[in-house]
């Protein structure tokens, strides 16, 4: 048996960025040191592929193994940055992103003779072994060439390596004991290995052409030959349903059909190796063997089974290359074709059928393809290629191109040139197993390259409305820019295409304000070039500079002057590599300076705000650059050092509550700000002005305010989805990811997995654009976009009710659209739409207060109708009768005499009217037009109703044969008008004072009947008995009393007095009949009983025996006593004081009690609003301090108790302390620290409960009798007055309780248990170490109650 002479050597640590020097220790052993150890058997040649276990002979060949050892620590790194994809992690295909080469590192320079030829990567280690052809002892290569290795695989699982040579030996080496086995031997030799996914089968091709499949023990299961005469298991049926030569061919007839039919097939290509190429699926089921057909010397490719059974055979292709690589999603199985004017990528199913190509981007006759390699989750094919023809030194440049998919489309994402240097050309190249986007690469000359590729989208930075939201994605030798503010473009295509002469592998945009649709482009020869308006620059690359040293490039501005080479105020691009490189333009030409960085720079970020560029090196730590180029570590505002615990694959610079901060996502979509894990399901995010805005794997669309939020606030917003009224989130479908955002706009562009495009609006960014164009009066721009997004048109108003009705001018000429301004008015209601629909996150604006009293709707009807008669009444007519009938009391018979009394103008009457019908039910139009009591409009709005002439015009011919107050009291009680209709029937003459009479009692219309007669009138008596009759039928007598004494009928009046007991009252009434006093005796008895009965008698009796009752009168009309004073006048019969005295009094009362109602409710208004603000500011301040030092920071001291109660113990530590100290104190010094809690004063500690205590002083009034007695002497306007403004002020109160005294002022005094309590939250609440709060402090933080149940309303008053 002929040994191959093999040599394994593994190099070390694929995160090494160390070029000068092996680590160490390193081990060389040799076989013949193994061999004298014992710990290296040999089993001799057998039967094909099955061992030997008797008759070992020692291995005559020599293998020596170069093993060199990784250092601990970057093991332990490369596990947690290595994997494959993760559960939820998006894993289609990228649209519209591009491929960012993120680093490439030189892990290992080895001189040794010969060249390698295969090679595998032992993930798990982070290793990479590498086999060549050469006997280290003997020093040449072997004559025959059976010295070949044809393959080479780690099994982690064995800890073992796998090499298969030319010559047909299997090596087993075990890197744990040193023990190489060779576990058998083909004499045929072998052409080729290849292990399952699973590892746990091995198919082996021989010398012979056959296929031989094993265990992972190496046991056989089956050898079949390769070329087989069937088609296989799948072969196609004919269900006989026609032949091919009786069907259509086409406008070529069926002779050109049958002429293609007879094609010669085309032998292999020139430059084919003609060896079997063997590719598995990723499932393991299936593999493929590419292998040349002896009889006609074509390629064919032979799909089979995980038991060797043949599937299917591909159809002839013409030729086919010899790269075999299955997609290991199992969709496609991928080679190549050279077609005789192109060369193609070719796809074929698993039935042998061609599916799909693309073209490479060369001749015919320029490139070979050597190999296709998918990487593990099928997003990138690289080619690798060679050209045919040699270059200047004799020998051909060698490529590698990655290919992408989208949307049936393949884009050459990236083009790596090795040049012709023989040395640098790629001896084998493969894809890391684990991660998707590392590819290692292996050159001639001994020299290991890891490239780490990452996804990135580059779009424009301008945050302005010039620019047009550029994304470019690279396609080959094109960039397609789309500009998204005009147009939305579905890759593949695009707004336009930039053409360059060679692939484009970097591509960016500018950052500065205004310049940000430039861009700039690196392509793969190393220039680059510049695209503007109208023009474009190609820049020469630096000759010291190499394509491997090329990895970032960013396109900026630098401001101000630069040193050390730079020059002052010019662009400048950043081409990124270790060390860094500034590149300064000017003009036409590159300044270089190179600033040295301690580390591999992967992503490089700049702030078109601040100007601020930040680096990211690889292994998390943040650089920030200096205009005099310069590199500092990150420090947040407190000097501390910030890096990212892990490197990040997409970066930006963010302003985070005044800071600015580095926000990073990684490939395991954790989503950091600075150190800080904020989110760990984030797949995309774009910081835009104030917004960031991110999607997740629970396919949310966050859109958060920077401005307003702390990282705290970020993690608690993201870490779990908010409510779903919330502005800042909303659904989006499975798998989006955010392309751009539209600047100055309100469009967020998505892409969905499948490739197409969507745009939404997201409700925060409408409402913050929409918030902008309100501030700056841009009405028009807000109000198209409300009106397309359908966003409630209240918020025009809503948002700033002041400026709205200060520009109301300005809002009419800007819509200029009736159209639009009806549809305003129509959308119109009460709802304060900043509170509930768009709640606005900052509260700087009251968008509540009007500055005006009365209905929100009724106010901007009003404001509008006014400005409207102002401007143009014909052209805004539609617009004022529309401001009519959107109030909240329709104003609709004023609408139509407005209609009624268009004559000749702009508007015709029937188009107004046509427009109100529009707007108002036509039955409830022609009933208010009757209203009007306009026979005209009434007959021109039924004509436009559904109602039979029958049935209207008999009612109108007779009522124009009334009398025109009769007629109309006729139309409003028709209309049930009855207010309208007792006015108009009063007017008609006693003779139908019975019907008004009966009309008062059947709808109760006493107090409106009694406003329209004279008070010493007949009819006004009557109405006041009739009305004091249902007041006493309604158990209101003592209100019937006060009636009856008013219109003279006394002795009725001591009636309703007796009845309900009002004895002073009934006295008064008595005395002012006049009683004998024997009766007046009789009365008071009957009024009281027993002892009362006595005290009664000597208080009647009294006065009598008083000289000076004027005296006593007066002080009883001083002291309010109404009632009192009045029984005194009768009993001393001095009618004339209530002239001269009490009516006086009594006015002057109303109008201290009116002014004295107003001024508590300013006090009242302005202490509620004032305790707001207090609050706000203690949460926000409260909010800081925690982000900062926590919950026990000094300055959380800082609130008083009312905040303590409400947050815990330890921000009012400092009160509760020193409320210790102040009681050993002086009476003095205790008295002067009380004062302070109740000061007022802005900004005091403790001025939350100052307002509170002030708050529950408020003093309400008691009004009850000033009422009746204003009522009494026919004040019946005053006390309805009265009665309002004092119904008002405990309306407000009453509303305004349960904001001033919250939930947790009363949490806060005990603790949380209840039937909705937990345990946690019962122990949280214990173990808070509460204050002492004072008892003022507790009944402050107490609620008052409101007495309900006492009656103090007069139902006779308005």
């Amino acid at each position: 048996m002929r040994l191959s002479r093999a040599r394994l050597v593994a190099l070390t640590d694929l995160n090494n960025t160390h070029t000068a020097a092996l680590p160490s220790p390193v081990t060389h052993i040799s076989f013949s040191e193994l061999r004298k150890s014992g710990n290296i058997t040999h089993q001799g040649p057998v039967a094909p592929a099955r061992r030997k276990n008797a008759g070992c002979k020692p291995y005559a060949g020599l293998c020596n193994v170069l093993l060199y050892d990784k250092y601990l620590h970057l093991l332990h790194q490369l596990k947690l940055r290595s994997g494959a994809t993760t559960p939820g992690v998006d894993n289609h295909l990228p649209k519209m992103r591009n491929l960012s080469l993120l680093q490439r590192f030189k892990c290992v320079d080895l001189s040794f003779p010969g060249s390698p030829q295969c090679f595998t990567i032992r993930s798990e280690t982070g290793t990479v072994l590498v086999a060549s052809e050469l006997a280290i002892t003997e020093g040449i290569v072997s004559e025959d060439g059976s010295g070949v290795v044809v393959a080479i695989q780690d099994l982690p699982d064995q800890e073992s390596v796998c090499v298969a040579t030319g010559s047909g030996d299997v090596i087993l080496y075990n890197l744990s004991t040193s023990q190489l086995e060779c576990v058998g031997s083909v004499e045929s030799g072998l052409t080729g290995m290849t292990w399952s996914p699973d590892q746990e089968l091995v198919t082996l091709t021989t010398g012979q052409e056959t296929i031989i499949m094993m265990t992972k023990d190496f046991e056989p299961i089956t050898e079949v030959e390769i070329n087989q005469d069937d088609f296989g298991e799948d072969k196609f049926i004919t269900v006989g349903w026609g032949k091919k030569e009786t069907q259509f061919h086409g406008s070529e007839g069926k002779q050109a059909a049958q002429s293609l039919s007879f094609q010669p097939v085309q032998p292999a290509l020139p430059w084919d190796d003609r060896k079997p190429r063997i590719t598995w699926r990723g499932d393991g089921q299936f593999f493929a063997v590419s292998v040349v057909c002896p009889q006609t010397g074509a390629r064919k490719v032979r799909i089979w089974n995980r038991e060797c059974v043949l599937q299917a055979t591909s159809e002839v292709v013409n030729g086919l290359g010899q790269p075999l690589c299955w997609k290991p999603s199992g969709s496609l199985i991928t080679s190549t074709q050279r077609h005789p004017n192109k060369h193609s990528v070719v796809f074929m199913e698993k039935n042998g059928l061609l599916h799909g190509d693309f073209t490479l981007p060369f001749g015919k006759e320029q490139v070979k393809v050597k190999e296709l390699l998918w990487n593990s989750d099928s997003t990138v094919l690289a080619v690798w290629m060679e050209d045919l023809k040699p270059g200047e030194n004799d020998h051909p440049n060698t490529y590698i191109q990655l290919w992408t998919v989208g949307n049936y489309h393949w884009y050459l994402k990236q083009s790596v040139h090795f040049g012709s240097e023989p040395l640098r050309a790629p001896a084998c190249v493969c894809w890391d197993p684990e991660k998707p986007l590392r590819l290692h690469l292996l050159t001639r000359g001994w020299a290991s390259y890891t490239y780490d590729w990452g996804w990135s989208t580059e779009r424009s930075h301008g945050t302005d409305c010039h620019d047009n939201a550029n994304v470019a994605v690279i396609d080959g030798d094109k960039i397609l820019v789309t500009t998204f503010r005009q147009c939305v473009i579905p890759p593949p295509m695009c707004a336009f295409e930039l053409q360059l002469p060679v692939p484009v592998n970097l591509v960016t945009f500018r950052s500065q304000a205004q310049r940000t649709n430039e861009l700039a482009a690196l392509t793969a020869d190393g220039h680059i070039y510049v695209y503007g308006q109208g023009e474009s620059r190609n820049l020469k690359r630096d000759s010291n500079i190499t394509l491997f040293r090329i990895s970032h490039l960013h396109f900026l501005y630098s401001g101000g002057g630069v040193e050390n080479g730079g020059v002052p105020g010019v662009s400048g691009f950043k081409v990124i590599s270790a060390p860094l490189c500034l590149f300064f333009l000017n003009s036409w030409s590159f300044l270089r300076s190179d600033v040295p960085v301690d580390g591999f720079v992967i992503s490089l970020c700049h702030s078109l705000r601040n100007g601020t560029v930040a680096l990211q090196l690889d292994d998390g730590q943040i650089r920030k650059v200096h205009m005099e180029l310069s590199l500092t570590e990150w420090k947040d505002s407190t000097g501390n050092t910030i890096n990212l615990p892990r490197p990040c694959v997409q970066t930006a610079l963010c302003t985070l509550s005044g800071e600015e901060h580095l926000i990073g996502l990684t490939e395991r979509s954790h989503l950091y700000i600075g150190d800080s894990l904020v989110a760990s399901n984030i797949s995309s995010f774009v910081v835009y002005d104030d917004f960031l805005l991110l999607t997740t794997h629970s396919h949310m669309c966050h859109c958060l305010n920077l401005s307003t939020l702390s990282i705290k606030g970020l993690q608690s917003a993201l870490s779990s989805d908010a409510n779903q009224n919330d502005e800042t989130v909303r659904k989006v479908e499975r798998g989006s990811r955010i392309v751009s955002v539209v600047p100055q706009d309100t469009r967020l562009i998505l892409q969905m997995p499948r490739g197409n495009l969507e745009t939404i609006h997201h409700q925060a960014l409408v409402l913050a654009q929409l918030r902008k164009w309100l501030d700056s009066l841009r009405f028009k721009d807000a109000f198209e976009c409300m009106r397309k997004l359908r966003i409630n048109l209240n918020l025009i108003y809503d948002h700033n009710p002041t400026v709205f009705l200060a520009n109301i001018e300005m809002f009419l000429k800007k819509i200029d659209s009736i159209n639009y301004i009806n549809l305003f008015l129509t959308e119109l209601k009460e709802e304060d739409t900043t509170t509930t629909m768009y709640p606005c996150p900052s509260h700087s604006v009251s968008s509540s207060a009007s500055g005006k009293g009365g209905k929100k709707v009724d106010i901007i009807c009003d404001a509008l109708r006014s400005t409207m008669e102002t401007l143009d009444p014909q052209k805004y007519c539609l617009c004022i009768l529309t401001s009519h009938v959107r109030k909240t009391t329709p104003e609709l018979e004023i609408a139509l005499q407005k209609v009624h009394e268009l004559r000749g103008d702009s508007v015709s009457a029937e188009e107004a009217l046509k427009y109100l019908l529009f707007l108002v039910n036509v039955n409830e139009l022609y009933e208010h037009s009757l209203g009007t009591y306009d026979f005209d409009l009434v007959l021109m709005v039924a004509e436009k109703s559904q109602k039979d002439p029958k049935e209207y015009l008999p009612f109108l011919n007779m009522l124009k044969t009334l009398e025109p107050n009769y007629q109309r009291y006729t139309i409003d009680k028709h209309l049930k008008r009855y207010r309208k209709a007792l006015h108009h029937l009063s007017e008609c003459g006693e003779e139908h004072f019975t019907e008004l009479l009966n009309l008062v009692k059947d709808q109760r219309l006493y107090s409106d009947a009694l406003e329209l007669y004279s008070s010493n009138s007949e009819q006004y008596k009557t109405l006041s008995v009739a009305y004091a009759e249902h007041l006493v039928e309604q158990q209101q007598a003592e209100q019937a009393g006060l009636l009856l004494w008013r219109c003279g009928e006394n002795a009725r009046a001591l009636q309703a007095f007796v009845s309900c007991t009002s004895w002073r009252n009934a006295l008064a009434v008595a005395t002012h009949i006049p009683l004998p006093p024997e009766q007046l005796t009789l009365l008071a008895r009957d009024l009281a009983g027993g002892e009362f009965y006595c005290c009664l008698l000597c208080h009647v009796l009294m006065p009598v025996c008083c000289q000076d009752c004027e005296e006593a009168i007066s002080a009883l009309i001083q002291g309010a006593a109404w009632e009192e004073a009045l029984r005194l006048i009768y009993l001393y019969n001095r009618q004339d004081i209530i002239e001269t005295d009490l009516k006086s009094a009594l006015l002057d009362a109303h109008s201290n009690q009116t002014s004295f109602l107003e001024s508590q409710k300013a006090l009242f208004i302005r202490h509620k609003n004032r305790l707001t603000v207090v609050r706000e500011l203690k949460a926000k301040a409260r909010l800081e301090l925690f982000d900062e030092d926590g919950p026990d920071c000094a300055d959380a001291e800082l609130y008083s108790e009312a905040s303590s109660v409400m947050t815990g113990s330890h921000l009012g530590s400092k009160y509760s302390r020193s409320n210790s100290r102040i009681s050993s104190r002086s009476s003095k010094n205790r008295r002067k620290a009380e004062g302070k809690k109740q000061s007022l004063k802005e900004g005091s500690p403790f001025e939350d409960i100052a307002l509170l205590n002030t708050l529950t002083q408020i003093i309400i009034i008691e009004v009850h009798s000033l009422l009746k007695a204003l009522v009494l002497f026919q004040f019946d306007r005053a006390a309805s007055s009265l009665q309002r403004d004092y119904g008002e002020l405990l309306q407000l109160v009453e509303t305004a309780l349960p904001e001033i005294w919250t939930d947790n002022l009363q949490q806060g005094q005990t603790p949380l248990t209840g039937p909705n309590s937990t345990a946690n939250s019962i122990m949280a609440s214990f173990q808070q170490q509460r204050p002492a709060v004072p008892q003022n402090d507790t009944e402050a933080l107490t609620a008052p109650k409101m007495r309900i149940a006492v009656k103090w309303k007069l139902s006779i008053l308005k």
